[in-house]
């Protein structure tokens, strides 16, 4: 051991997993302790993700119990699990209790949707089945990290990558009252949204050349969104959602739709926005759309504001891996950490992507 605070990853071998350890290498008080993967334990990381071969050219996965073992190893611990929902509750509770077994501290940052809701049975509607630690959940916040200002629970969640690009522009809106508080959502992901194991719509010939909508008013980050917006700004929303799969690997392009609340123009809004996320070190509001090259790779989020005859229109482009995931859950682990938010996740985007 360094050093460096040591990290637990759980779900190993994702693409999210991928992402947190692209971040954990380039940050500068993190090291990658344990990466768990139950099926590639024993298997070198560079052979999942040969782009970090010269990070980890000799690390292995490796088993929960292997972990497990090295909690004696540092007296300070972060885990973030990348884990698949359902599956990563059970495992968050076996370490926060073999860590409290072995007298060492431990802060969580769950990047699945395990701990995005206040409540089992709010969870069991969601997604269909229990709660593996409903004892855990009012331990856990959940939301944008620039829209919490104060944590007030040992451990977060990372909201999913559309709730991510669709709260961006939410909350800014509600939470000023700038707008009417009915929502419409059209929102363009990349592949990896849909994770490492190939299916039908993720396969080459089916997404590239090509654009379709699934699970139109449906998707089950709506409610992720209203549950969260309500935490955020003390307001319930109606929200009309149309994901759609789009022929790139990474990215989310999200355009929201509003009323506005009272007589306002673009530039208005547009400067009550940007005063709103003044502090943030990733989040900016620009005069003109964004464009997905300017943000892919990195933790930042783009905005641009425009209205017109009382309608507003809020365009949102953010990597669905980092913004939307890996980067938001290192940059809770920051915050859980006393550390700056922006601590190892000053990227330069690389452009021609």
């Amino acid at each position: 051991m360094t050093d460096k605070t040591p990290v637990i990853v759980l779900g190993g071998s994702g693409y999210v997993a991928g992402e947190l350890l692209r971040l954990i290498a380039l940050h500068p008080r993190l090291e990658a302790a344990s990466v768990i993967s139950s099926s590639r334990q024993g298997e070198s990381i560079s052979a999942a993700f040969g782009h970090l071969a010269s990070s980890y050219p000799t690390k292995q996965f490796v088993s929960e119990k292997q972990a497990i073992d090295m909690l004696q190893n540092a007296s300070k611990w972060i885990t973030i699990s990348a884990a698949p929902h359902g599956a990563s509750a059970r495992l968050i509770d076996n370490f926060l209790n073999k860590a409290e077994q072995s007298n060492v501290e431990m802060c969580v940052v769950d990047a699945s949707a395990d701990f995005r809701y206040s409540s089992s049975e709010r969870f069991m509607e969601v997604y269909g089945q229990a709660h593996d630690a409903p004892h855990r959940l009012n331990s856990f916040s959940c939301a944008v990290p620039e829209h919490l200002e104060l944590l007030s629970t040992p451990h977060a969640a990372q909201p999913g990558c559309f709730a991510t690009s669709m709260l961006l522009s939410i909350v800014p809106l509600l939470k000023l009252d700038l707008a009417k508080p009915e929502f419409f959502v059209s929102a363009i992901t990349g592949s990896t949204g849909a994770g490492r194991t190939p299916r039908d719509t993720t396969h080459h010939p089916m997404r590239q050349s090509n654009l379709f909508a699934y699970k139109p008013l449906s998707h089950r980050h709506h409610p992720e969104v209203c549950d969260i917006a309500r935490v955020c700004t003390g307001s319930d929303i109606s929200l009309n959602f149309i994901p759609k799969s789009g022929p790139f690997s990474r990215g989310i392009y999200a355009t929201v739709f509003a009323t506005c609340s009272s007589e306002a123009d673009s530039e208005s809004i547009t400067a009550e926005v940007s005063k709103f996320y003044r502090d943030s070190d990733f989040v900016t509001v620009e005069s003109t759309p964004p464009k997905l090259k300017d943000v892919v790779g990195t933790n930042n989020a783009v905005l641009s504001i425009s209205v017109d005859n009382g309608t507003i229109a809020v365009c949102c482009a953010i990597d669905n891996l980092v913004k939307g995931a890996a980067g938001g859950a290192i940059q809770w682990a920051n915050r859980l950490a006393g550390w700056p938010d922006s601590e190892g996740l000053k990227i330069v985007p690389a452009g021609w992507v």
